[in-house]
């Protein structure tokens, strides 16, 4: 019956075919059989020699142990710069040989040897360059020799094994992987506490009291985990590919449009002669130095996109690899690496947009300087905003009330005058109280994206302010500006009308519009206020508007006292 080992030996053939494994196998340093094999934190696989020849980043190469017989190289790095991916990768607290071993390329290291003509495996047991058997049970590569003593063991007597020729088709040839802290013993469990693979001796002893189990009864769960976080990675590979795509199609977009205008610039030119050759230089050079300009821009945003696509894609495919060909075991021990590096490419921020745009045009009819004594026309237009031509307009940028809304709004014009047709500039308001400094007032900025900005504001305390209005830090044009704020709004607290009694000339007996008369003639409307006769009056404080603020004051009761108004 066949083995659990021999079964996977036998699934996943057409995915690590024999061309996909030799790019797999060989270290990238220095281009050999993966010796030794450990994974960096950014999941690039080097040989252990390979990682420890590398220059430390840090000044502080080396930290931990002072022996001076040590040698440097077992002393722990800080950080190193990965050779494939160019970022700086920190180090285990171990140094390199504390690295998770890549046991997935060691197996296919191991595949690959095994099916060259003429190279013989090392025999697990002696050592020597002349394995012929492997013994599915121990799985382990024998010589013969080794092989008969293997045979002759009780124990190992009734162990199932195999010639090695007989292996070569298999796309998997593991080895059991032994604790480090016990090497007789084979990692079987898994720490919950610690997050790592353990063996029977470290259950018993440094891990006692912590919660374990078998791996295979928990690589479900551990499993299900990576594979969230793999799903949530891939969607990121999509999209840097369409951003670099459509990156790609700006470039060619400016390029189109510089030909253009560079087309425009020529027609026009051809009407004059020295001078206008001179002007034209003059823009040709402009146009140039637009064009660097834009492209070193795609450019940069290209590589970091491209490079945060290729940390992406090793991310994935070694997440894919490991999930897809690792045993239990494998997926666990390389869990901790592979879930911090998905972790932080899930993080990182980008622009699915290209950093620049083609608004580039040519304007005949603009002003340009004399060439020659000849005054020129014709300017390369870039409709960049000038803040020296952005205007406030509204009647609430030097007036407000406490406790109100107001609002103004900023209109962006380039350095033409004319009014930008798109939004997504930085703009900021600052209302400062001129005797406070603590008392600011903070106010809201929505862009309505045709190159107007509302600015809403709610003063909560009186006094004069002191507001500025930036883009790009500069001041637009009439800023920085006082603002005045008022007290709240008094609302009246009478009614507005025109009484009997004021209107009737002082007659005793003449009833006010309120319910009420004045006795003793006329002197009054018995509101506390002098009379207004035939003219209409807020009853509170004798205003005669109606959309007024009321202007009684304290004072006013006093006097209000003493014309009482009976009520008949």
């Amino acid at each position: 019956m066949m083995s659990a080992d021999m079964k996977r030996l036998n699934v996943g053939t057409g995915k690590f075919a024999a061309g996909a494994r030799s790019s797999r196998t060989r270290c990238p340093l220095c281009a050999e059989p993966y010796t030794d094999p450990r994974i960096l934190p950014c999941l690039h696989t080097f040989c252990l020699a390979c990682i420890q020849q590398l220059e430390p980043l840090s000044p502080l190469a080396f930290r931990g142990g002072t022996d001076p017989a040590s040698s440097p190289r077992d002393k722990p790095q800080l950080s190193v710069l990965c050779p494939v991916c160019d970022g700086e990768v920190e180090l285990p607290p171990g140094g390199a040989r504390a690295l998770v071993t890549d046991h997935l390329a060691a197996n296919e290291v191991l595949l690959e040897s095994l099916q060259r003509d003429g190279v013989g495996l090392v025999c697990d047991l002696c050592n020597e360059p002349s394995a012929e058997k492997r013994c599915n049970i121990c799985r382990a590569n024998l010589c013969e020799f080794c092989c008969q003593a293997h045979r002759r063991q009780k124990k190992t007597a009734s162990h199932a094994v195999v010639g090695l020729k007989d292996l070569k088709s298999f796309s998997r040839m593991g080895k059991p992987v032994q604790c480090a802290s016990h090497p007789a013993e084979e990692l079987r469990l898994f720490c919950e506490t610690c997050d790592r693979p353990v063996c029977r001796d470290c259950v018993v002893g440094d891990h006692r009291e912590h919660a374990y189990d078998f791996t295979g009864s928990i690589i479900h769960k551990h499993g299900d985990y990576m594979r969230e976080l793999l799903k949530c990675t891939q969607p990121h590979v999509g999209a840097l590919e369409g951003a670099l795509h459509e990156i790609e199609g700006a470039g060619k977009s400016v390029a189109d449009r510089l030909e253009c205008v560079k087309a425009e610039i020529h027609k026009f030119a051809d009407g004059y002669v020295r001078a206008v050759e001179e002007h034209r230089g003059r823009l040709l050079a402009r146009l140039e130095e637009l064009r660097l300009q834009r492209e070193h821009a795609l450019q940069l945003q290209r590589a970091q996109l491209g490079q945060l696509l290729a940390d992406m894609r090793t991310g994935v495919d070694f997440t894919e690899r490991l999930l897809t060909a690792g045993s239990d075991i494998e997926i666990l021990m390389t869990k901790g690496v592979v879930v911090r590096r998905l972790r932080k490419l899930n993080k990182a921020d980008y622009s699915v947009h290209p950093c620049v745009d083609s608004g580039i045009r040519f304007s005949p009819t603009e002003k340009a300087r004399q060439c020659g004594g000849y005054e020129m026309f014709g300017a390369i237009v870039t409709k960049t905003v000038d803040p020296s031509k952005c205007t406030l307009e509204g009647e609430d940028f030097h007036n407000a009330r406490e406790a109100q809304i107001s609002a103004f709004t900023l209109v962006c014009k380039d350095a033409s005058s004319e009014r930008m047709g798109r939004g997504g500039e930085q703009v900021r308001v600052s209302m400062v109280n001129k005797d406070r400094k603590d008392c600011v007032i903070k106010p809201t900025i929505h862009d309505n994206n045709d190159g107007t900005y509302s600015v809403s504001y709610t003063p909560h305390a009186p006094g004069m302010y002191t507001v500025g209005v930036c883009i790009k830090g500069q001041h637009v044009q009439g800023s920085p500006f006082l603002l005045t704020v008022k007290s709240k709004f008094r609302k009246h607290s009478g009614v507005f009308h025109c009484c009997t009694f004021c209107s009737s000339g002082g007659q005793k007996d003449a009833r006010c519009g309120c319910g009420g008369s004045m006795p003793g003639g006329y002197q009054g409307c018995g509101h506390g206020h002098k009379g207004h006769p035939g003219h209409s009056h807020w009853s509170c404080c004798g205003g005669p508007l109606e959309n007024s603020e009321c202007t009684a004051i304290a004072a006013d009761n006093g006097h209000r006292s003493l014309l009482r108004t009976v009520a008949l």
